[in-house]
Protein backbone atom coordinates (compact mmCIF):
# COMPACT_ATOMS: atom_id res chain seq x y z
CA UNK A 1 0.00 0.00 0.00
CA UNK A 2 1.58 3.42 -1.13
CA UNK A 3 1.11 6.68 -2.58
CA UNK A 4 0.39 6.75 -6.53
CA UNK A 5 3.04 9.45 -5.94
CA UNK A 6 5.65 6.83 -4.97
CA UNK A 7 5.13 4.19 -7.12
CA UNK A 8 8.99 3.91 -8.43
CA UNK A 9 10.38 4.70 -5.11
CA UNK A 10 8.24 1.89 -3.46
CA UNK A 11 9.79 -0.19 -6.50
CA UNK A 12 13.23 0.28 -6.08
CA UNK A 13 13.06 -0.15 -2.14
CA UNK A 14 11.09 -3.65 -2.75
CA UNK A 15 13.38 -4.18 -5.10
CA UNK A 16 16.49 -3.51 -2.72
CA UNK A 17 15.23 -6.06 -0.58
CA UNK A 18 14.51 -8.66 -2.92
CA UNK A 19 10.64 -8.16 -2.22
CA UNK A 20 8.18 -10.03 -4.59
CA UNK A 21 4.52 -8.43 -4.21
CA UNK A 22 1.08 -10.21 -5.60
CA UNK A 23 -0.10 -6.76 -5.41
CA UNK A 24 0.67 -2.87 -4.69
CA UNK A 25 -2.37 -1.09 -3.64
CA UNK A 26 -1.66 2.69 -4.51
CA UNK A 27 -3.86 5.38 -3.05
CA UNK A 28 -5.53 7.67 -5.34
CA UNK A 29 -4.84 10.48 -2.46
CA UNK A 30 -4.77 10.98 0.59
CA UNK A 31 -7.38 10.12 2.95
CA UNK A 32 -6.33 8.95 6.04
CA UNK A 33 -5.42 5.75 7.30
CA UNK A 34 -9.39 4.17 7.65
CA UNK A 35 -9.89 3.89 3.92
CA UNK A 36 -6.51 3.26 2.80
CA UNK A 37 -6.90 -0.34 5.39
CA UNK A 38 -10.15 -0.43 3.74
CA UNK A 39 -8.56 -0.92 0.17
CA UNK A 40 -6.42 -3.43 1.64
CA UNK A 41 -9.23 -5.55 3.16
CA UNK A 42 -11.66 -5.23 0.20
CA UNK A 43 -8.21 -6.74 -1.78
CA UNK A 44 -7.96 -9.72 0.35
CA UNK A 45 -7.61 -12.98 -1.84
CA UNK A 46 -10.54 -14.23 0.91
CA UNK A 47 -12.63 -12.57 3.26
CA UNK A 48 -10.70 -14.55 6.10
CA UNK A 49 -7.19 -13.48 5.27
CA UNK A 50 -5.23 -11.90 7.76
CA UNK A 51 -3.96 -8.06 7.25
CA UNK A 52 -0.91 -6.93 9.21
CA UNK A 53 -1.14 -3.47 9.21
CA UNK A 54 1.93 -1.67 9.87
CA UNK A 55 3.12 1.89 9.15
CA UNK A 56 6.50 2.16 6.96
CA UNK A 57 7.84 4.89 8.60
CA UNK A 58 8.30 3.17 12.07
CA UNK A 59 11.64 1.19 12.94
CA UNK A 60 11.58 -1.98 15.15
CA UNK A 61 15.05 -3.36 15.66
CA UNK A 62 13.97 -6.95 17.47
CA UNK A 63 12.18 -8.45 14.29
CA UNK A 64 11.87 -12.11 15.89
CA UNK A 65 10.32 -10.35 19.10
CA UNK A 66 7.90 -8.87 17.07
CA UNK A 67 7.07 -12.20 14.93
CA UNK A 68 6.38 -13.57 18.02
CA UNK A 69 3.91 -11.60 19.25
CA UNK A 70 2.13 -11.35 15.44
CA UNK A 71 1.86 -15.24 15.95
CA UNK A 72 0.98 -15.51 19.01
CA UNK A 73 -1.87 -12.84 18.38
CA UNK A 74 -3.28 -14.61 15.07
CA UNK A 75 -5.21 -17.04 17.23
CA UNK A 76 -7.43 -13.93 18.72
CA UNK A 77 -7.56 -12.05 15.32
CA UNK A 78 -8.34 -15.35 13.76
CA UNK A 79 -11.73 -15.48 16.55
CA UNK A 80 -12.99 -11.93 15.39
CA UNK A 81 -10.91 -9.34 17.45
CA UNK A 82 -9.35 -6.25 15.87
CA UNK A 83 -5.52 -6.81 17.63
CA UNK A 84 -3.56 -3.36 18.20
CA UNK A 85 0.18 -3.92 19.42
CA UNK A 86 0.99 -1.94 22.11
CA UNK A 87 4.29 -0.50 22.91
CA UNK A 88 5.71 -1.22 26.45
CA UNK A 89 6.26 2.51 27.63
CA UNK A 90 10.14 3.11 29.00
CA UNK A 91 9.29 7.14 29.79
CA UNK A 92 5.85 9.02 30.22
CA UNK A 93 6.02 10.31 26.57
CA UNK A 94 3.27 12.86 25.90
CA UNK A 95 4.02 12.25 22.62
CA UNK A 96 2.36 9.17 21.21
CA UNK A 97 -1.67 8.16 22.43
CA UNK A 98 -2.08 5.58 24.79
CA UNK A 99 -4.29 2.21 25.07
CA UNK A 100 -5.70 0.84 28.47
CA UNK A 101 -5.03 -2.73 29.12
CA UNK A 102 -8.25 -4.77 30.12
CA UNK A 103 -8.55 -8.68 30.68
CA UNK A 104 -6.84 -11.53 29.45
CA UNK A 105 -8.11 -13.28 26.24
CA UNK A 106 -8.06 -16.68 26.67
CA UNK A 107 -6.99 -17.77 23.05
CA UNK A 108 -3.61 -15.54 23.53
CA UNK A 109 -0.43 -15.97 25.75
CA UNK A 110 0.07 -12.45 26.23
CA UNK A 111 -3.19 -10.43 24.41
CA UNK A 112 -5.59 -8.85 26.44
CA UNK A 113 -8.90 -6.64 25.48
CA UNK A 114 -8.40 -3.33 25.05
CA UNK A 115 -10.13 -1.03 27.95
CA UNK A 116 -9.79 2.29 26.42
CA UNK A 117 -8.03 4.38 24.24
CA UNK A 118 -5.97 7.65 25.22
CA UNK A 119 -5.02 10.74 23.32
CA UNK A 120 -1.78 12.03 23.48
CA UNK A 121 -1.82 13.22 27.33
CA UNK A 122 -0.11 16.19 29.18
CA UNK A 123 3.11 15.60 31.47
CA UNK A 124 1.11 14.91 34.65
CA UNK A 125 -0.95 12.40 33.38
CA UNK A 126 1.57 10.75 31.16
CA UNK A 127 3.66 10.17 34.92
CA UNK A 128 0.24 8.95 36.04
CA UNK A 129 0.02 6.01 33.75
CA UNK A 130 3.28 5.19 33.59
CA UNK A 131 2.95 5.00 37.82
CA UNK A 132 -0.15 3.18 37.08
CA UNK A 133 0.41 -0.03 35.13
CA UNK A 134 -1.16 -1.59 32.36
CA UNK A 135 -1.08 1.01 30.02
CA UNK A 136 1.02 0.55 26.14
CA UNK A 137 2.03 3.24 23.93
CA UNK A 138 -0.59 3.51 20.98
CA UNK A 139 2.09 2.59 17.86
CA UNK A 140 -0.49 2.20 15.11
CA UNK A 141 0.04 -1.59 14.09
CA UNK A 142 -2.53 -4.01 13.73
CA UNK A 143 -3.91 -7.60 12.84
CA UNK A 144 -7.67 -8.68 11.85
CA UNK A 145 -9.25 -10.62 9.48
CA UNK A 146 -10.36 -8.54 6.11
CA UNK A 147 -13.80 -9.38 6.78
CA UNK A 148 -13.83 -8.32 10.60
CA UNK A 149 -12.68 -4.85 9.50
CA UNK A 150 -14.75 -4.56 6.93
CA UNK A 151 -18.06 -5.65 8.92
CA UNK A 152 -16.03 -2.82 12.00
CA UNK A 153 -16.67 0.03 8.97
CA UNK A 154 -19.63 -1.19 7.65
CA UNK A 155 -21.10 -0.32 11.06
CA UNK A 156 -19.44 2.61 12.46
CA UNK A 157 -18.13 4.19 8.90
CA UNK A 158 -20.71 2.91 6.29
CA UNK A 159 -20.12 6.08 3.69
CA UNK A 160 -16.51 5.29 4.10
CA UNK A 161 -16.82 1.59 3.02
CA UNK A 162 -19.56 2.54 0.48
CA UNK A 163 -16.88 5.07 -1.74
CA UNK A 164 -13.84 1.99 -0.89
CA UNK A 165 -16.02 -0.21 -2.56
CA UNK A 166 -16.62 2.09 -5.33
CA UNK A 167 -13.10 2.71 -5.78
CA UNK A 168 -12.03 -0.66 -5.87
CA UNK A 169 -14.92 -1.83 -8.20
CA UNK A 170 -13.59 1.04 -10.56
CA UNK A 171 -9.86 -0.18 -10.23
CA UNK A 172 -7.24 -1.02 -13.27
CA UNK A 173 -4.50 -2.55 -13.11
CA UNK A 174 -0.92 -2.67 -14.57
CA UNK A 175 0.84 -5.90 -13.75
CA UNK A 176 1.38 -5.79 -10.06
CA UNK A 177 0.20 -2.37 -9.01
CA UNK A 178 -3.34 -1.74 -8.31
CA UNK A 179 -4.81 1.85 -9.32
CA UNK A 180 -7.86 2.39 -7.31
CA UNK A 181 -10.39 4.61 -8.92
CA UNK A 182 -9.46 8.14 -7.92
CA UNK A 183 -12.90 9.94 -8.09
CA UNK A 184 -14.61 7.37 -5.75
CA UNK A 185 -11.96 7.45 -3.14
CA UNK A 186 -11.69 10.70 -2.92
CA UNK A 187 -15.65 11.08 -2.06
CA UNK A 188 -14.89 8.98 1.06
CA UNK A 189 -14.36 10.61 4.42
CA UNK A 190 -10.77 11.26 5.55
CA UNK A 191 -10.67 9.55 9.03
CA UNK A 192 -8.11 7.68 10.60
CA UNK A 193 -9.01 3.64 11.73
CA UNK A 194 -8.60 4.74 15.79
CA UNK A 195 -10.76 7.27 15.36
CA UNK A 196 -13.64 5.78 12.70
CA UNK A 197 -13.10 1.95 14.18
CA UNK A 198 -11.12 0.79 16.73
CA UNK A 199 -12.00 3.36 19.63
CA UNK A 200 -15.72 2.14 18.68
CA UNK A 201 -15.64 -1.43 18.10
CA UNK A 202 -16.21 -3.84 20.73
CA UNK A 203 -13.60 -6.57 20.54
CA UNK A 204 -10.73 -4.55 20.09
CA UNK A 205 -7.78 -6.49 21.77
CA UNK A 206 -4.31 -4.92 22.54
CA UNK A 207 -1.04 -7.47 22.81
CA UNK A 208 2.36 -5.51 24.62
CA UNK A 209 5.65 -5.43 22.82
CA UNK A 210 9.07 -4.29 23.23
CA UNK A 211 10.81 -4.90 20.21
CA UNK A 212 12.91 -1.71 20.03
CA UNK A 213 10.42 0.11 18.36
CA UNK A 214 10.44 3.75 17.32
CA UNK A 215 8.04 5.87 15.42
CA UNK A 216 10.86 8.46 14.46
CA UNK A 217 8.46 11.24 15.19
CA UNK A 218 10.82 13.87 16.92
CA UNK A 219 14.48 14.65 16.98
CA UNK A 220 14.81 12.61 20.57
CA UNK A 221 13.99 9.68 18.43
CA UNK A 222 16.45 10.25 15.12
CA UNK A 223 19.30 9.97 18.15
CA UNK A 224 18.19 7.02 19.95
CA UNK A 225 18.26 5.42 16.41
CA UNK A 226 20.88 6.88 15.25
CA UNK A 227 23.45 7.33 17.84
CA UNK A 228 25.95 4.28 18.15
CA UNK A 229 26.43 4.25 22.16
CA UNK A 230 25.59 6.20 25.49
CA UNK A 231 28.66 8.13 24.87
CA UNK A 232 28.07 9.09 21.12
CA UNK A 233 27.29 11.89 19.34
CA UNK A 234 24.34 11.69 16.34
CA UNK A 235 25.09 13.60 13.09
CA UNK A 236 24.06 14.64 9.92
CA UNK A 237 25.83 17.04 7.51
CA UNK A 238 28.08 20.01 8.14
CA UNK A 239 29.37 19.28 12.16
CA UNK A 240 32.42 18.71 14.30
CA UNK A 241 32.14 18.04 17.65
CA UNK A 242 35.12 18.21 20.34
CA UNK A 243 34.71 16.53 24.03
CA UNK A 244 31.21 16.46 23.31
CA UNK A 245 29.00 13.89 24.01
CA UNK A 246 25.41 12.70 23.55
CA UNK A 247 24.10 15.34 21.36
CA UNK A 248 22.35 15.30 18.17
CA UNK A 249 23.43 18.05 15.73
CA UNK A 250 21.71 18.27 12.61
CA UNK A 251 22.73 20.92 10.07
CA UNK A 252 22.76 20.52 6.11
CA UNK A 253 23.36 23.84 4.74
CA UNK A 254 25.34 25.70 7.75
CA UNK A 255 28.55 25.17 9.46
CA UNK A 256 28.05 23.93 13.33
CA UNK A 257 30.62 23.38 15.68
CA UNK A 258 30.79 22.28 19.35
CA UNK A 259 33.40 21.85 22.45
CA UNK A 260 32.57 20.79 25.56
CA UNK A 261 28.74 20.39 25.81
CA UNK A 262 26.37 17.37 26.17
CA UNK A 263 23.24 16.14 25.97
CA UNK A 264 21.72 18.92 23.78
CA UNK A 265 19.65 18.82 20.23
CA UNK A 266 20.87 21.00 17.82
CA UNK A 267 19.14 21.84 14.51
CA UNK A 268 19.36 24.23 11.65
CA UNK A 269 17.37 24.91 8.85
CA UNK A 270 18.45 27.93 5.98
CA UNK A 271 19.23 30.74 8.65
CA UNK A 272 17.40 29.49 11.63
CA UNK A 273 18.86 27.50 14.46
CA UNK A 274 17.20 25.57 16.92
CA UNK A 275 19.20 24.70 20.39
CA UNK A 276 17.57 22.39 23.53
CA UNK A 277 17.87 19.80 25.53
CA UNK A 278 17.91 16.38 24.85
CA UNK A 279 14.59 14.79 26.30
CA UNK A 280 12.51 17.95 25.27
CA UNK A 281 11.74 17.32 21.64
CA UNK A 282 8.44 17.04 22.33
CA UNK A 283 8.37 20.49 23.24
CA UNK A 284 9.16 22.27 19.80
CA UNK A 285 5.57 23.07 18.54
CA UNK A 286 6.12 25.71 21.93
CA UNK A 287 9.43 27.02 20.46
CA UNK A 288 7.89 27.31 16.63
CA UNK A 289 4.51 29.09 17.90
CA UNK A 290 7.37 31.37 20.36
CA UNK A 291 8.51 32.24 17.50
CA UNK A 292 5.93 32.44 15.17
CA UNK A 293 4.59 35.35 18.07
CA UNK A 294 7.43 37.34 18.42
CA UNK A 295 7.88 38.12 14.53
CA UNK A 296 4.26 38.96 14.82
Amino acid sequence: MGSVNHVEMMQDQMDDVGATPQTVLLEPCARNTAPAIALAALAAAAPTDLLLVMPSDHIIKNIPEFQKAVLESTAVAQSGWLVTFGIQPTEPATGYGYIQQGEPISSSPRSLSAKRFVEKPNQENAEKMLADGGYSWNAGIFLFRADTYLSAMAEFAPEMLEACRSAMNGRRTEQELCFPDSQAFSSAPSDSIDYAIMEKAEKVAVTPVNPGWSDVGSWDSLYEISAKDDQSNATFGKTATIASTNNLIHSLQLEVAVLGVENLIVVTHDNKVMILPRGQSQEVKKLAQSLQNTND
